[in-house]
């Protein structure tokens, strides 16, 4: 089944182009079935580039899935035209009476600020909650993992000395893992970020555990099971060009930056970098969709319930 999202929508257009399958509403409403449920909290500055990536991923499943668009209300996007906001985005006070199957919380570019000192933190930290009674199972992606793991638990995330910036080879510690059916024992992610959350940290948490990790860039991937949440600290949902936008942006505008680790051929930035880490990201949704779809309530009201057991 493909992906319900308004036919309006820029990723529209992108999706259909790229050869995912996508249903209007009038579409949608014939079908007699119940779609899936998502929500995208959507941190990140460029929220059109973003929805695309999240979209694509999301669409691959051979189930029906209906998109929602959320927003922080507390916090003016600067870098995406308040008319898409306003057509395609909720805020979360509009949406939070309602139930999800599934809810992905984004990145954002404000992570080596503490956490109490992001303009949005006191709603993302009620939004966070209301995850626990309205949402079956989340995916909370980059920055939103670290937020997560050090709301729920405390877990801090610690500077690097330099940005983790680049492709790299990371270890599949639990192949027996319903979220890592097909993942190859080895296999390449994207890393973009200013700070890491450290497994020593990690360990201390019994129900926390490890499912991805590099040798270089440090743990990648965490599950809470009894909570059904994940925490991806990196970006596997990137598209082949995501890096180098954020290469060539910065070297414009004269901030020092490093290539990224293993992205342009033959470390040669005017050559196209191949996407080595698709397969994957593919494979770590549809993994995630499948299980949402196998344990979530037919009736949404019945998410939550169950939240003593």
């Amino acid at each position: 089944m493909p992906i319900r999202i308004p036919d309006t929508l820029p990723a529209f257009e992108t999706l259909v182009h790229e050869g995912v399958r996508v249903m209007t509403e009038t579409v949608a409403i014939r079908q007699d079935i119940r779609p899936l449920q998502i929500g995208l909290l959507n941190l990140m500055p460029n929220k059109i580039k973003t929805e695309v990536q999240f979209a694509r991923l999301i669409g691959a499943s051979p189930l029906q899935v209906e998109l929602t668009l959320v927003r922080v209300g507390g916090h003016k996007a600067k870098n995406t035209p308040e008319e898409h906001l306003l057509s395609f985005y909720q805020t979360w006070d509009e949406v939070k009476d309602r139930k999800f199957d599934g809810f992905i919380i984004t990145g954002a570019p404000v992570e080596t600020l503490p956490f109490e000192e992001v303009t949005y933190w006191p709603e993302l930290e009620e939004i966070l909650d209301w995850t626990e009674t309205n949402v079956h199972s989340t995916m909370n992606v980059c920055w939103g993992g670290m937020a997560a793991i050090y709301h729920f638990h405390k877990v801090p995330k610690h500077a690097l000395k330099e940005k983790a910036f680049g492709v790299y080879r990371h270890r599949n510690l639990a192949p027996s893992s319903v979220y890592l059916n097909g993942f190859s024992d080895d296999f390449q992610v994207p890393v973009s970020r200013w700070t890491e959350v450290r497994r020593e940290d990690i360990e201390k948490v019994p129900d926390l555990e490890i499912l991805l990790e590099s040798d270089e860039m440090g743990v990648c991937l965490v599950q809470e099971k009894r909570a059904n949440r994940l925490y991806m600290f990196n970006h596997v949902e990137y598209d082949s060009t995501s890096l180098g936008d954020e290469y060539f942006r910065d070297k414009s505008a004269g901030i020092p930056i490093k290539l990224p680790h293993n992205y342009f051929p033959h470390n040669d930035d005017t050559l196209t970098p191949l996407n080595r880490w698709r397969g994957h990201a593919h494979l770590l949704f549809g993994n995630w969709i499948n299980e949402i779809y196998q344990m979530t309530p037919y009736d949404l009201n019945e998410i939550g319930k169950d939240l003593a057991g």
